[in-house]
C-alpha cells in the first residue's frame, strides 16, 4: 500500500479530517487567521468610533438645549415676583410708593437673585417700551423689542444667539421674557444674561463615557467653548471645513481640529440655536496603538499565510464541498423553500448528516402548513380580542379602561416634562328625550354619528373616548388650557349643525362641553378628569349647548 493511498485511509473518517485540521490550524495558521481578524479589527474600530461620535454629538446638542430650556423656565419663574409686577405697575396703583422706591426695591431684589445664582451674570428690568429701568449691574442696555408680538403673553421669550463676550472674557448667551401682570398684560420684560460656561460640566460627563471633545461654536464659526477649553484656546475651522459639517450633519468628517490636530469629527445643528455642536476625537490616539501591532502582525503573517494555504486547501477541501451543498439547501430552507433535497454522495458523517437533514426537510413540509393554520387562527383571535378590550362596541371609540390608561400616562408624563393636557367631558344635551322620541335604535345611531364626527374633530395624537351612556371624553396631548376651550368650542359648533338622518326624520342635537387643564398638584389623572366633569354640569345648569372650563 503507497503512502498516499494510507493517508486516505486514515482521512476516511471526517472526524479525522477534522481533528487533523484543527491541529495544523491552531499550530501554524493561527496568526495567519488573525489577520483577517485585524481587518476586521480595523473596520470596527472606524465603525465604533464613528457611532461613538454621532451619538456624543447628539447627546451634547440635547444637554445644550435641555440646559437652556431649564435657564428660560429659571427666568419665567423670576419674572413672576411681586417686586417686579408691582414696580411696573401703571402709576394709578403706586400704592404710595413713588417710582423711585419701586426701582430701587427692583434693583435690590435683582442684585440678591443674581448672588444666589450661579450661571447668571446680569439681570436687567425694561419697561414696555424697551426702556432700562432696573439691572443687577452698573449699566446695561436694553435687549427687549419695543413690542412684543402678540402672542407674547403667553409664549413669549427671546433668546440671543451665544456669544464671545469680550468685556467679561466668557461664553454668554441672553434670554429675555416678557413681565405680565395679573391680566396677562405685557408691563415689561427681563432679560437674563448666563454664563454659559456652565454648561460645561454636563458636557464633560457626556466625554467620561464617550471618549472624544466636545465644542461650541457660534453661527459664524467662531468657537465658544470645548470640555477642555475655552474660546482663546481654541482655533476656528476653515470656511470648507465648516460648510462640510453643515452640510452633513451627523457624518463624520477627517479634518484639522480647533486644537490644529488631525481629527475624526462629527457635527449636530441645535433646533434650538443657531450654534454649531462638534464631536471630535484625535486620530492619532484613536490609530495609535492598533497602527504599530497591524506593521509588526502583516510582516509576521504573510509567509504563515501562504504555507497554511497550501496545507489547508486540500484538507478543506474534502471538508468544504459537501458542507458547501448541506449550507446552501439550509438556506433555501429558511428562505422558505421547503422542496429541497441534497444528494447523498458520502459515506461517511457528512453522509449521514445528509440523510438526517432530508428526514428533517421532510418532517418541516408535512408540518408547515399545520403551524401557518394555527397560526393565522392564533393571530386572528388576538387581534379581536384586544380591540375588544380597548374600544366600545358600539361607536368604536375607545372604552372608560383605555381611558383610564391614557390619563394615567399623561399625568406621568406632565409630572416628568411641566406639558399641560387637557380633558373635554361632553354630554349630549336632551338625550333621554331623544330616546324617548325615536327609541333606543334611533339614539344608538346618533351616539355613532357623534362619535365618528368627534374622531375626525380631533388630532391623531388625542384619545377620544365613551364615558358612559350620551358621555364622551377626549383627552387633548400637550395642550394647554387656551387652546382646549378652542378645540371644545369647534367640537360644539360642529355638533351643533350637523343633521343626522333617523329613519325617515333629520334630526339635530347639542353639546354641553366642560374643560379641564393638568395641574401641578393632579395626584393622578381623575383629578382632571373630575374637574372636566364638574365644569360640564355647569355648561348644563347654564343653559346647555355651550362651553365651561373649570376654574
Amino acid at each position: 500500500m503507497q503512502t498516499g493511498d494510507v493517508v486516505v485511509t486514515v482521512l476516511k473518517s471526517i472526524k479525522k479530517k477534522i481533528l487533523v485540521f484543527a491541529v495544523l490550524a491552531t499550530l501554524i495558521p493561527s496568526l495567519g487567521l488573525g489577520l483577517l481578524s485585524f481587518w476586521q479589527n480595523e473596520s470596527s474600530i472606524n465603525g465604533n468610533v464613528r457611532s461613538q461620535l454621532r451619538t456624543l454629538a447628539i447627546y451634547a446638542t440635547h444637554e445644550v438645549e435641555q440646559w437652556i430650556n431649564e435657564r428660560v423656565h429659571d427666568v419665567r419663574a423670576l419674572s413672576t415676583a411681586d417686586v417686579l409686577i408691582d414696580g411696573l405697575a401703571p402709576a394709578n396703583k403706586l400704592g404710595g410708593r413713588t417710582a423711585d422706591v419701586r426701582i430701587q426695591e427692583m434693583q435690590r431684589y435683582l442684585r440678591s437673585v443674581q448672588a444666589k445664582l450661579d450661571p447668571v451674570l446680569e439681570l436687567t428690568v425694561s419697561d414696555a417700551t424697551g426702556h432700562v429701568l432696573a439691572s443687577s449691574q452698573a449699566f446695561a442696555e436694553s435687549r427687549v423689542p419695543a413690542n412684543w408680538p402678540p402672542s407674547g403673553a403667553t409664549d413669549g421669550v427671546l433668546i440671543a444667539t451665544p456669544h464671545w463676550d469680550a468685556t467679561r472674557g466668557l461664553p454668554t448667551i441672553a434670554i429675555t421674557v416678557p413681565i405680565l401682570s395679573p391680566a396677562n398684560e405685557v408691563l415689561g420684560a427681563l432679560s437674563a444674561i448666563f454664563d454659559l460656561r456652565a454648561v460645561q460640566p454636563r458636557l464633560q460627563s457626556l466625554t467620561r463615557s464617550l471618549p472624544g471633545e466636545v465644542v461650541l461654536e457660534q453661527a459664524d464659526g467662531a468657537p465658544l467653548l470645548s470640555t477642555r477649553s475655552l474660546a482663546p484656546g481654541l482655533v476656528a475651522l476653515s470656511a470648507t471645513t465648516r460648510q462640510q459639517l453643515r452640510a452633513h450633519p451627523g457624518e463624520p468628517l477627517n479634518f484639522r481640529g480647533h486644537l490644529q490636530r488631525r481629527v475624526l469629527g462629527v457635527s449636530a445643528l441645535s433646533r434650538a440655536l443657531p450654534i454649531n455642536i462638534i464631536a471630535e476625537r484625535d486620530l492619532e490616539d484613536i490609530y495609535q496603538a492598533w497602527s504599530s501591532f497591524r506593521n509588526w502582525f502583516v510582516s509576521l503573517v504573510t509567509g504563515l499565510t501562504l504555507l497554511v494555504g497550501a496545507i489547508a486547501w486540500r484538507i478543506g477541501r474534502a471538508i468544504v464541498k459537501p458542507l458547501n451543498r448541506l449550507t446552501g439547501a439550509a438556506d433555501r430552507i429558511a428562505s422558505g423553500d421547503l422542496t429541497v433535497q441534497v444528494a447523498e454522495t458520502n459515506n461517511d458523517e457528512l453522509g449521514h448528516l445528509t440523510r438526517v437533514f432530508n428526514q428533517m426537510a421532510d418532517n418541516l413540509r408535512r408540518s408547515q402548513a399545520e403551524v401557518e393554520a394555527a397560526s393565522n387562527a392564533l393571530r386572528q383571535k388576538n387581534q379581536l380580542l384586544e380591540a375588544l378590550s380597548l374600544t366600545d362596541s358600539l361607536t368604536g371609540l375607545y372604552n372608560r379602561k383605555k381611558l383610564d390608561d391614557v390619563l394615567t400616562n399623561q399625568i406621568a408624563r406632565f409630572q416628568r416634562n411641566q406639558r399641560p393636557f387637557a380633558v373635554l367631558m361632553l354630554d349630549i344635551d336632551y338625550f333621554k328625550a331623544l330616546n324617548d322620541t325615536y327609541g333606543h335604535l334611533a339614539g344608538d345611531e346618533v351616539l355613532v354619528s357623534v362619535a365618528k364626527l368627534l374622531m375626525q374633530a380631533i388630532r391623531n395624537v388625542d384619545y377620544a373616548a365613551r364615558y358612559g351612556g350620551e358621555e364622551f371624553a377626549i383627552v387633548l396631548v400637550e395642550t394647554p388650557l387656551g387652546a382646549a376651550i378652542e378645540t371644545a368650542e369647534r367640537i360644539r359648533s360642529l355638533l351643533q349643525k350637523t343633521v343626522y338622518r333617523v329613519g325617515e326624520r333629520n334630526v339635530s342635537v347639542t353639546v354641553s362641553v366642560g374643560v379641564a387643564e393638568s395641574r401641578a398638584e393632579d395626584a393622578s389623572g381623575e383629578s382632571v378628569l373630575a374637574r372636566a366633569d364638574s365644569a360640564l354640569y355647569e355648561a348644563k345648569h347654564a343653559g346647555r349647548n355651550r362651553v365651561y372650563s373649570a376654574a
